[in-house]
């Protein structure tokens, strides 16, 4: 592991503090969880997006009307 020294604020400080006494682990355990999950995990989650984003119109219902319809064909499909 690489040592780095980071400042927080008061409130920064106190909520880690707290996070870390309820989970039973380090401050720097919790740093850690949080930059894994808002920093390391972004990028999958913009590759996930994009991946989502590329299948938008690339699928037909065969009809036309659904953007005005939308609502009938939900209730119709909801009673069967």
């Amino acid at each position: 592991m690489i040592r780095m020294q980071v400042q927080f604020d008061a409130a920064e400080a106190k909520a880690l503090r707290r996070a870390a006494s309820e989970r039973g682990t380090s401050i720097s355990a919790v740093v850690r969880e949080a930059v894994d999950r808002c920093v390391l995990d972004h990028g999958e989650r913009d590759d996930a997006i994009s991946r989502l984003l590329a299948v938008g119109g690339r699928y037909a219902s065969g009809s036309g009307d659904v953007s005005a319809r939308h609502d009938e064909y939900f209730a119709d499909s909801a009673e069967e």
